[in-house]
């Protein structure tokens, strides 16, 4: 009896449904960057959410691509639930009304100090009053150094160019280290004119008035900036070089100082593999007191208006944002998480035994906004501004930064929306 009971038993459970899960879909920007990342962290959040299955869409080659396939999307409803996208993208999806708020969902969560988030995660995905999106992954200019050419080139390795002029004149030096060596590149077309912003934010300017009437980037701040790049042309011999082919041509040992994003730091450590001596340092030229530099990197945002698959949606982003997912992130990248757990418990151990990632970490007072142009013309702003720095980076325009500037200056007022 006991037999057929069990045997009953054991076939009713067997035409169960299994629990239903809730799916969560994901797209995010740069796979060679992120993919490993993402993978991991998947990994570990369905260990302790079998109810939620995350799927990742191809990724976003870019952040601009990524924009304007979700501004696409949002027309046909086919927007994944979860966006990955650059810190200045979050304005434009507000403004289109696609971005969902998080506000109630972080205020009904107390456990969310426990594991790390704090005001400034809030802040920076904060629009008009409200929390729309949470960092993920946060970057700010470095200066990557090939030591053994800084030696080579007589120079001394523990007195590295905090200034600009510094800068420009150790690269002349490196450079006549060799024919085929160059002594400088800045990866001056980063996404968002972001590294055009660095220079001017660390000189204490901005780049629109306080009302985004007028340009301010014409002031003193930015006078400084375009003669700065300028002077890496004329004076460095800096090159005319693709991102990639800066990467490669620094991580070949044929580069010795190069700028970029601490995102790369990871990519470009394993493309060293040891064949130099590898340091990351400061951005120059920060004045203190007003001094800032733009936080890169990308935020997460609910896309969602199903309100079942956004509460998924912000389980997902809880474990993304939140201390294990940020650790994660830490290790598999260059990027520094804006996750307080993440940073004073997961990775204590990790920065001392790579001081080459703290550099990003030393810089944390000076974030500021990743600057977004207001409204429609916001994209094509930051595509004009491209457009006026490549004639001095290729030599066109090189000899005459002020009158470049001043180009720049009334192409972009046009584009600026009457009051």
């Amino acid at each position: 009896m006991l037999k057929h009971v069990l045997l009953s038993a054991a076939m009713t459970l067997a035409v169960l449904p299994a629990a239903a899960q809730t799916e969560i879909v994901i797209q995010y920007p740069y796979g060679e960057l992120f993919n490993t990342t993402h993978e991991q962290i998947r990994e570990a959040f369905e260990k302790t959410n079998p109810d939620i299955k995350v799927t990742f869409r191809a990724p976003y080659e870019s952040y601009e691509e990524g924009t304007q396939k979700v501004l696409r999307e949002a027309i046909t409803g086919q927007m994944p639930d979860i966006t990955f996208q650059g810190l200045n993208r979050v304005r434009i999806f507000v403004d289109r009304g696609i971005a969902q708020p998080l506000d109630g969902f972080i205020a009904a969560d107390p456990e969310l100090e426990t594991d790390g988030f704090h005001k400034a995660m809030y802040d920076i995905g904060t629009q008009n009053g409200q929390v729309y999106a949470l960092p993920f992954a946060i970057s700010l200019p470095i200066m990557y150094v090939n030591l053994d050419l800084v030696r080579a080139a007589g120079a001394d390795p523990e007195l590295l160019p905090t200034t600009w002029a510094e800068v420009i004149d150790l690269a002349r030096k490196i450079k006549s280290v060799g024919d085929d060596i160059n002594g400088v590149t800045y990866a001056w077309d980063i996404t968002g004119n972001w590294l055009w912003q660095a220079p001017v934010f660390a000189r204490g300017g901005t780049m629109l008035s306080e009302d985004e009437s007028k340009v301010a980037f014409d002031g003193e701040a930015g006078r400084f900036a375009i003669n700065m790049i300028a002077g890496l042309v004329t004076e460095a011999g800096m090159p005319n070089l693709t991102q990639p082919d800066m990467r490669s041509a620094f991580a070949a040992g044929k580069t010795g100082l190069h700028f970029t994003s601490t995102s790369d730091l990871a990519k470009v450590t394993s493309m060293v593999d040891g064949k130099f001596d590898l340091k990351t340092f400061t951005f120059p030229d920060v004045v203190p007191g007003t001094g800032r530099l733009p936080a890169g990197g990308n935020v997460g945002i609910i896309l969602t208006k199903d309100a079942e698959k956004q509460k998924a949606a912000w389980e997902v982003m809880k474990f993304w944002h939140g201390a294990e997912g940020a650790a994660i992130m830490a290790r598999t990248t260059g990027y520094m998480p804006p996750n307080k757990k993440a940073n004073d418990v997961y990775l204590k151990d990790f920065y001392t035994d790579n001081p080459n990632n703290y550099t990003a970490v030393s810089q944390v007072a000076l974030l500021t906004k990743w600057y977004a142009f207001p409204r429609e013309n916001g994209l094509k702003i930051t595509d004009v501004i491209k457009d006026h720095l490549n004639s001095i980076i290729t030599g066109a325009r090189a000899q005459e930064p002020d009158a470049v500037l001043a180009d720049m200056t009334a192409d972009v007022q046009k584009l600026l929306p009457r009051k």
